[in-house]
């Protein structure tokens, strides 16, 4: 079993599981991922998804490079790479564990999710200029979003990781814990965010992504569309409502 699944409440808990090759992906491990998260987004009953690696080495070193120069990735029959999953806009609230060194495609990954928690001694790093290749899996393109443009061409350029710590200062993740509070924090975040309205999380999760490099006018735009559709759910009533009746909400995400 090269992805493991695990299930807490409204919190599902995806693992890659290749820990003898740093949780490397290969073809197999891509469609698994690739079919696992496709399913949970259709999956009312998951309100988000936490994804780490086996082991205490790496979260992701990115695609299995052996694998890649023997020309075999897995024997799927299907066209499916990391690429394909970091480049779908997931509804569903995504949370990286990471867990160990986060490198290449599996930066790449962590990247794609919304949220990252991460040990104190995990390194970061898109080292593909390299090995004459491109972090084409959005690690470019995310890292600069984030961070601005001179902290990332020195990401980029360079090749060299960075530490969690020195992550975190740039903004690049939002939590540095001990292992051992690694998962609970993760599924703490998860739980926080499947407490409240799956809609509005999903809505505003979309336009914050939305915006960026956008024109005020256009970002104005995005956010009255939002806005209109929110009011208008079943969910914006029952909000004030719960509060007014000084009882829990129940959200139905419509």
């Amino acid at each position: 079993m090269i992805l493991k699944r695990d299930r807490h409440g409204s919190i599902e808990i995806l693992t890659l599981n290749r820990p003898e090759v740093r949780n490397a992906f290969n073809s197999e491990l891509a469609v698994q991922l690739y079919d696992a998260l496709m399913e949970l987004e259709e999956n009312d009953e998951v309100r988000a998804v936490v994804l780490t690696g086996e082991g205490e080495k790496s979260f992701s070193a990115g695609a299995d490079l052996k694998a890649l120069a023997k020309g075999d990735l897995g024997n799927t029959g299907r066209n499916i790479s990391l690429v394909h999953v970091c480049r779908y806009d997931f509804s569903i609230p995504l949370i990286a564990a990471v867990n160990g060194t986060c490198l290449a495609g599996g930066f790449e990954l962590a990247l794609a999710c919304d949220l990252i928690v991460a040990v104190e001694d995990a390194v970061f790093g898109l080292p593909e200029a390299k090995r004459g290749m491109l972090a084409g899996a959005g690690g470019v393109t995310r890292v600069a979003q984030r961070v601005g443009l001179a902290p990332a061409l020195e990401i980029i350029l360079t090749g060299e990781p960075i530490t969690a710590d020195r992550a975190y200062e740039l903004g690049l993740i939002n939590r540095v814990v001990s292992r051992e509070n690694l998962l609970d924090t993760a599924i703490g975040l998860a739980e926080t965010i499947a407490g409240n309205a799956p809609l509005a999380v999903q809505r505003a999760k979309k336009l914050a992504r939305a915006i960026l490099g956008t024109s005020e006018s256009r970002t104005w735009e995005l956010n009255d569309e939002a806005r209109i559709e929110i009011m208008a759910s079943e969910d914006a009533r029952e909000g004030p409502l719960a509060f007014s009746e000084k009882r829990p909400p129940v959200w139905k995400g419509r």
